[in-house]
């Protein structure tokens, strides 16, 4: 696509990379990645959106092309809530629709309870707004694999081993029922993979998807989801690691929510139904945009 601006904010500890996409004359869609220490997807399906409105991508701090400073103490919530709001000043926008793909809902979350001005909506995709449920409902599945494979992961959790082969397998095996249903991965779903910054990802969240160590253990926004007034879309995939039902809890939770299901994906619709994906998002934020008084 065309109309593609790139640069880098300065934050504290470092710059950030960012992209628009598009310059189409809607609000525009500020998307924030997954990880923690995940990076942006060059070929994300919402941007062939960026002929309605621009699509704002940015790396977070440690993560992709954004700088990688090796200072542990800007691996924290409140410095990437900062950088958002860094992201925002900078890029001027009054007005946007914020999207929030896993770690990056809880980002979202935490920043929205900062009553930002100027976000008519947002969304939260795969949504992991409570550290102890997700840990629950990863449990659960894992109950569902061979038992070899649950052995082999409490064997190696329990010995400190969790860079081990036998621990990496079923860790795999894990991801490409939840994370991922394509089979094979993707190329772009494996590099992202690869380029994820393990150093953050271990820091903030742990070993795994399913064993949570790191500092966002404790993280739970579910008691002050009430804060968030604006209008708020909430999609999981039939087979998510942010499970439908948990899902659908946290929509429960916000005055003004909606919930979607894309049944044929995990934690990745975006790239496990590319076009459901787009679309569901292209029809809410523009309907947002004819609301009475909006």
């Amino acid at each position: 696509m065309e109309n593609v601006t790139e640069g880098f904010i300065p934050v504290k500890g470092g710059n950030v990379w960012y992209r628009i996409t598009g310059n189409g004359p809607g609000i525009p869609l500020l998307l924030v990645h997954g990880g923690p220490g995940g990076k942006s997807n060059d070929k994300d399906p919402l941007l062939q959106l960026g002929t309605e409105r621009p699509i704002i991508q940015y790396d977070q701090l440690g993560c992709g092309k954004s700088g990688h400073p090796a200072d542990k103490d800007i691996w924290t919530i409140e410095h990437y809530v900062e950088e958002l709001e860094h992201v925002v000043e900078a890029l001027e926008l009054e007005e946007f629709h914020l999207l929030g793909h896993s770690w990056g809902t809880m980002l979202a979350a935490s920043y929205l309870f900062k009553k930002p001005a100027g976000v008519r909506s947002v969304i939260f995709s795969g949504p992991a707004l409570s550290a102890n449920r997700w840990i629950t409902d990863q449990r659960n599945y894992l109950k569902e694999l061979p038992k070899e494979m649950q052995d082999a992961i409490e064997q190696s959790e329990r010995d400190g081993t969790t860079d081990s082969e036998v621990y990496q397998q079923a860790m795999m095996a894990f991801y490409k029922r939840h994370m991922c249903r394509l089979d094979p991965w993707p190329k772009e779903m494996k590099e992202d993979f690869e380029a994820t910054n393990s150093r953050i990802y271990h820091y903030m969240w742990g070993a795994s998807e399913f064993t949570v160590t790191g500092t966002l253990k404790d993280f739970d926004a579910t008691g002050r989801l009430h804060e968030i007034e604006i209008p708020a879309l909430f999609t999981c995939g039939r087979y998510d690691e942010a499970t439908p039902e948990t899902t659908e809890y946290y929509a429960s939770l916000a005055p003004d929510s909606e919930f979607h299901v894309f049944e044929n994906s995990s934690h990745m619709p975006s790239l496990e139904e590319p076009q459901a994906y787009a679309d569901t998002i292209r029809e809410w934020v523009n309907r947002q945009e004819l609301r009475p008084g909006a």
